[in-house]
Formats: C-alpha cells, sequence, structure tokens
C-alpha cells in the first residue's frame, strides 16, 4: 500500500466530511431559508423538488465530463461551488437570489456526488478491499457536525449568512489544499486482476447499462426513500402520533444519523469479514425491523428506538451499492456510478410526497410499512452486490478469471 493511495483516502474522506457538513447546514435550516425570503408554503415544495432534480443533471452530466477530465478534477473545482452556493443561498434577500444560489447548489451537488463516489470506487479497487463504507461514515460524521452548527445557528438567532460565512471560509481552502492528493485510480484500473477486462467493453454505454445496472437503481431508491423519510417525517411523527414534545421530536434525527456513522465506522469490517452480500442482507432486515419498530411504537421512546435501529441497518445499503457498480462495471466504473447516483434523487423526489400522502389519506403508522416493504425488497437483489455477480444477464453468475481453477470457494 503506497503513501499515495494513504494520501488519497484521507483527503476523500475529507471531502466526504465537508459535504456532510454542508448538506446538513443546508436541509436542517430550510424553515429558516422560508422566512427569509418569504417563500409561501405552496412554492416551498417546488425548490425543494428542484434541487435534486437539478442534482440528476448534473450526475449525469458528470458522466459524460469524466471522459474528458479525470473525476478527481471535478471534485476538486465543484466542492468550492457547492460552498459558495450555500453561502450564497443564506446571503440573500429577493427570491430570485435564492432560486440562483439553489439551482447552483442543485447542479453542483450531483456532480460533487458523482465524483466523490467515482473516486471511492476506484479507490477500493485499488485497495483490493472495503474501504466504501469508511467515506459514507465520515460523511455522516460530517452530517452531525453540520447539524450541531445549524443548530448552534438557530439558538443564537444567527443570521443564515453569519451562520454560513465561517463554515465556508474555514472548509473551503482546506477542501482545496487537500484535493491535490486525491487519487484517480481509472476506469479498467484492477479489471485485469478481476479478470473481468473481456466483460468491461458490455458495460459501456448504450441501453444494455441501465438493464444491467437496474437492480442496484431500485436499491438506490429504495433506501433513499428509507432515508428521506427519516429526514423529512421523523420529527412530525414523534409530535403528531406519538406524542412527543418538540425538543424530543429533534431526536430521532441525530440518534439516526449517530447510528449511521457508527454501522459505517464498523461496517468495512462487515464486508471484510463476511462479505457485501450478508451485510446488505443483514442491513435490508435490520432497517425493515426498525422501520416496524417505529409503526407500532406505543409512545416516543419506543419511536426513538425504532428509528435508532432504522439508521444502523440503512446505513450499510447505499455505499455498497455503489461499489457493487463499480465491480459490475469494472472497465465503466465512472459511468455506472454516475448513471446509479441519479437514483440517489429519485429516491428523496418519491420518498417525502409519498409517504406525506400516505400519511393524509391513511394514517402515518401505516406509511411507514410502506418503506418497510421496500427495504425488504433489497433482499431480492442481494446477489447484485457479490464479487463476480451477473454480467450477462442471464441469470447466472460466471466466477472471474483470478478465481478459475481455484475451486468452489474461489469466489
Amino acid at each position: 500500500m503506497t503513501d499515495e493511495l494513504r494520501r488519497g483516502r484521507a483527503s476523500l474522506a475529507f471531502s466526504f466530511l465537508v459535504q456532510g457538513v454542508t448538506f446538513a447546514l443546508l436541509v436542517t435550516r430550510i424553515p429558516a431559508l422560508q422566512d427569509q425570503y418569504g417563500i409561501s408554503d405552496g412554492l416551498l415544495p417546488v425548490f425543494l423538488a428542484a434541487v435534486p432534480i437539478l442534482a440528476g443533471v448534473g450526475s449525469v452530466g458528470t458522466e459524460w465530463l469524466v471522459k474528458r477530465v479525470p473525476p478527481s478534477r471535478v471534485l476538486r473545482w465543484v466542492q468550492p461551488v457547492v460552498l459558495l452556493a450555500l453561502l450564497g443561498a443564506g446571503a440573500g434577500d429577493a427570491l430570485w437570489q435564492v432560486a440562483v444560489a439553489l439551482g447552483a447548489f442543485g447542479l453542483s451537488v450531483g456532480a460533487l456526488d458523482a465524483s466523490m463516489n467515482m473516486l471511492g470506487v476506484s479507490l477500493q479497487r485499488a485497495y483490493g478491499r472495503s474501504i466504501m463504507l469508511g467515506f459514507h461514515a465520515a460523511y455522516s460524521l460530517g452530517g452531525i457536525a453540520g447539524a450541531s452548527l445549524a443548530w448552534a445557528g438557530a439558538h443564537w438567532d444567527l443570521s443564515l449568512f453569519v451562520s454560513y460565512l465561517p463554515v465556508v471560509v474555514v472548509l473551503l481552502p482546506a477542501a482545496f489544499v487537500g484535493s491535490r492528493w486525491y487519487v484517480d485510480a481509472g476506469d479498467g484500473a484492477g479489471a485485469g486482476a478481476a479478470g473481468a477486462a473481456g466483460d468491461a467493453g458490455a458495460g459501456k454505454g448504450g441501453p444494455v447499462v441501465f438493464k444491467l445496472l437496474l437492480p442496484l437503481c431500485m436499491v438506490m431508491t429504495f433506501a433513499y426513500i428509507g432515508d428521506s423519510t427519516v429526514s423529512n417525517w421523523s420529527a412530525k411523527y414523534l409530535q403528531d402520533v406519538l406524542g412527543s414534545s418538540e425538543e424530543v421530536s429533534t431526536v430521532p434525527y441525530n440518534v439516526y444519523m449517530v447510528m449511521t456513522l457508527l454501522g459505517r465506522g464498523l461496517g468495512d469490517l462487515g464486508v471484510r469479514r463476511f462479505g457485501a452480500v450478508a451485510v446488505v442482507r443483514v442491513g435490508s432486515v435490520v432497517a425493515a425491523l426498525g422501520f416496524a419498530i417505529v409503526a407500532v411504537a406505543p409512545g416516543a421512546w419506543t419511536g426513538i428506538l425504532g428509528f435508532t435501529v432504522l439508521g444502523l441497518g440503512l446505513c450499510v445499503i447505499v455505499p455498497q451499492t455503489f461499489a457493487a457498480a463499480g465491480r459490475l462495471f469494472p472497465g465503466a466504473s465512472d459511468a455506472a456510478v454516475a448513471r446509479l447516483n441519479v437514483f440517489n434523487y429519485v429516491g428523496f423526489l418519491i420518498g417525502s410526497p409519498l409517504v406525506g400522502a400516505l400519511g393524509d389519506a391513511w394514517n402515518y403508522r401505516g406509511a411507514m410499512l410502506v418503506p418497510m416493504v421496500l427495504v425488504l425488497v433489497t433482499l431480492l437483489y442481494a446477489r447484485s452486490f457479490a464479487p463476480g455477480a451477473d454480467r450477462y444477464g442471464d441469470g447466472h453468475e460466471r466466477p472471474r478469471t483470478a478465481d478459475v481453477g481455484r475451486g468452489s470457494n474461489g469466489l
């Protein structure tokens, strides 16, 4: 293991952390943004939907862009744009200004998410062992820090600009300097070692990529439907359904984020010991159990327990989905990650309105069962996370070339 790879891993982990801080500072202060710009309740969903839609556009554009420049260069220049867009969102007073800032945030965050995970997938391939969960653990840690900073800003009644400015002043140059150590392992790196160089061409471009990637796209969507349910509805659920105080209603999201940090921090060890398929299966069952506890909880603290269990299970799925896409198309992992990343935003777009509509039309306890069932559906796609999983579209897994002749224990 070279010093270059170690520095690359550390600098990319810091980039994930910075993005966790940035995203948390935005989403936890949405009510303050609404008040600052006088955004009506009817118009707010339009703004909230526009960000993930534009992020999807940014992710698709990144697939085209990395054919010409390496993902490290995209990430190096787009992360400052995300931070400046956050600052811009807190600096204005006219509706058009926040629209421009959030539009820039959406486009750039799509490119950032895609390029970060491209680098993570290629680094994991270079390392030859699971490290992807560690990057997402850094994101969770950043989210906890960002939410804490947002709480402090709200507690001291600071303006959004005053809250955001010191964060941007510190993190922007730090992230930019750290970006000099990013490592591009590149598409096809390690493909020969995986014995899949001959298959890599089947993963490049064309509708066949989406067809083969579809199971992972479904898993990504289901995972983010579950995640958006927690971020958008946990506080309301505790207050309106379980009768908690406003103060207690802030606890579920915090414990959820802490558990995602814990689960991701330990998850790579689980993948190395038991394999990605087992970790994803266990994570899906644990997440479903968490939703079930939430749905039947008699009181607030039982509901908080459910969200705690949910965070521990759900957190392992998304990083492993990106890693599986890289393994599935080792010669076109950047394109696979960019396309898969779009379904991150699809899940966010579907999740919150779906739970809200079901809650209003039926009840919120019943609404919690829908993401529970969707997470369980992940079990049907668990084999897609296996090394050397089906790239042929006929339902049969082929052994990797490196494993030929090693016997039944080769995989």
